[in-house]
């Protein structure tokens, strides 16, 4: 990396040209679940709230395993940014050995679901549905870690384009099979929303055997050295690396997505209609996320480049750009989607019933956006960083807290407090939500100016 001094305004152009295309990836990525929730919607309101409870809980252990994957970002990062490219052919094959183990847990909670469906409560009429979609969902699951060794490896790298056409790929190839096992073609029987589950687990081992073909026999790879000595054994030291930093990353990870995805197992409480209504707006949600996330993911690359170059002030100049920059994305996003808030919902459903529940649930959706891309934006930052410990438990007390733990007293009036009805039943959710986004964001930024200023410190860097 060149030892410059760049302007804000470069600083915020080179995060855009990187993050664009871990937009598109990532938007592609998304697209799969909004497709099997357009797709499964037209199919039956019975699967569609299946799909709702599901997803949910596979989100739930995929994202914690997938949260313990990102410890190979900073590191991949960092070893970058030093010209330490053999060390990062190296940590490559423990991210391989690392994903086999975890999926070895995630996969045999996928394939016996019934102590999470009870601890849900799912309603018995869903039971049947959501067993079969997780427990397809469970073979998915080692190629879906494994591709994450092949994603963290790119766009440490900065070379996210590489990660996005596949997942664009793969987005292209899901609607039709959606198609196909959903509704049933030729002689495959109709499957509903299991039908979803089945494209997925067919295109994720589809990616990671086009990923590896790719690391094989693309020249870029070749200054890495990852086929050199074969397949490395697994290593303890290399391995506990990654797990100290790993596992309080999927801890955070969990704790994010289950004070978001478990609003869908609690609302399923209250009837099939409201948890129908809140998986379509969760679903604009999931989509708008993703333009504050990849300003984050953008952000945290160069972040983390700088910091193995050394170049500290360098890192605190990228953060705060890139943070700005998220900010004014999702303020741009929040009045778009309010203004077109009816437009959307008639994308997903023509049920009025369900219209009229998800409707109100927009408003919570735009008036988050501001915090979240700060709060997902900084939390990036510190991962570069490799600051993990004091970010998880923030999260654990604001998040599960404040969020879910409000959301809940809120939604059932377990206080008797009669809150007004907008924030009650599903709303009481959403309304705690947000409130725990704005306190999370406010904590973030308060913990990452001392992170960067502990940082130049301990490495004798003043201010220029």
């Amino acid at each position: 990396m060149k030892n410059v001094r760049l302007s804000s305004s470069n600083l915020t152009v080179s995060i855009a040209r990187l993050g664009a295309p871990m937009l598109v990836g990532l938007l592609a990525a998304v697209g799969n679940p909004v497709v099997d929730t357009l797709m499964v919607a037209r199919y039956s309101a019975i699967d569609l709230a299946s799909l709702a409870v599901g997803a949910s809980l596979y989100v739930c252990i995929f994202v914690a395993l997938m949260g313990v994957m990102q410890s190979l970002m900073p590191t991949f990062g960092q070893m970058y940014g030093a010209g330490q490219f053999a060390a990062m052919g190296d940590m490559a094959k423990q991210g391989i050995w690392l994903a086999l183990c975890l999926s070895l847990l995630g996969a045999s909670l996928l394939f016996f679901p019934a102590p999470l469906s009870r601890l849900a409560k799912t309603p018995l009429a869903l039971r049947e549905n959501t067993t079969l979609y997780l427990r397809i969902l469970a073979f998915s699951l080692p190629a879906s870690l494994l591709f994450l060794v092949y994603g963290t490896l790119n766009n440490a790298m900065a070379r996210p384009h590489m990660v996005m056409a596949l997942q664009v790929g793969v987005l292209m190839l899901k609607i039709p099979l959606n198609w196909m096992f959903i509704f049933g073609y030729l002689n495959i029987p109709a499957l509903g929303g299991a039908g979803c589950a089945l494209a997925t687990c067919l295109l994720a081992w589809l990616s990671v055997v086009t990923g590896w073909l790719i690391l094989r026999w693309n020249p870029f790879y070749r200054f890495l050295h990852l086929f050199d000595t074969g397949m490395a054994l697994p290593d303890t030291k290399k391995l506990g690396e990654l797990l100290k930093l790993g596992l309080p990353l999927g801890i955070n990870s969990f704790i994010e997505v289950t004070s978001f995805n478990f609003m869908a197992l609690f609302i399923a409480r209250i009837g099939i209609e409201a948890v129908a209504a809140h998986q379509i707006v969760a679903n604009i949600a999931i989509v708008l996320y993703m333009l504050p996330l990849t300003a984050g993911s953008a952000t945290s690359t160069l972040v983390a480049q700088s910091i193995g170059a050394r170049q500290l002030l360098l890192a605190r100049r990228i953060a705060f750009s890139g943070r700005r920059l998220a900010a004014c994305i999702a303020v741009l996003m929040a009045c778009l989607t309010w203004f077109a808030r009816e437009e959307l919902i008639a994308l997903y459903t023509h049920d009025p019933r369900i219209a009229d529940n998800a409707l109100p649930l927009i408003v919570f959706v735009c008036s988050y956006q501001f915090f979240y891309a700060i709060q997902i934006t900084s939390a990036y930052v510190l991962r570069a960083y490799k600051v993990v410990l004091a970010p998880t438990l923030l999260y654990l007390s604001i998040l599960w807290g404040i969020g879910l733990g409000g959301g809940y007293i809120l939604a059932f009036d377990v206080l008797n407090l009669m809150p007004p009805a907008s924030i009650t039943r599903a709303g009481g959710f959403w309304f705690s939500y947000t409130v725990g986004v704005s306190l999370l964001a406010i904590s973030l930024t308060i913990l990452i100016v001392g992170v960067q200023r502990r940082a130049e410190r301990l490495a004798g860097v003043g201010e220029t």
